[in-house]
């Protein structure tokens, strides 16, 4: 018995993209929405940056082979990294 799976893309959910249209199309005009999204950027660097204080987060950090720096990687901030984007972190113990 052979299966043939379609090579076409279903269509996308409606709420996917009314909520694309919506991010793509809206007009912020807002000083305080402006402030507000500065003001939560800056407070998400700084608890990234105060995490690297502790091991149990600088642990999952780093390359899987130890040393390895990846040319156009994601610079990891507060690091001297430079990670493959495309792997997620290993949640396993090193």
């Amino acid at each position: 018995m052979s299966v043939h799976a379609s090579v076409e893309r279903p269509p996308y959910d409606q709420v996917l993209v009314d909520i694309a249209d919506y991010v793509c199309d809206y007009t912020i005009e807002s000083e305080l929405a402006y402030t507000t999204a500065r003001n939560c950027l800056i407070d998400t660097l700084g608890c990234g940056l105060e995490a690297l204080e502790y091991p149990a987060c600088t642990k999952l950090l780093g390359p899987i082979v130890p040393g390895t720096m990846v040319p156009n990687g994601a610079k990891v901030p507060g690091t001297a990294f430079q990670l493959d984007p495309f792997k997620l972190p290993s949640t396993s113990a090193r």
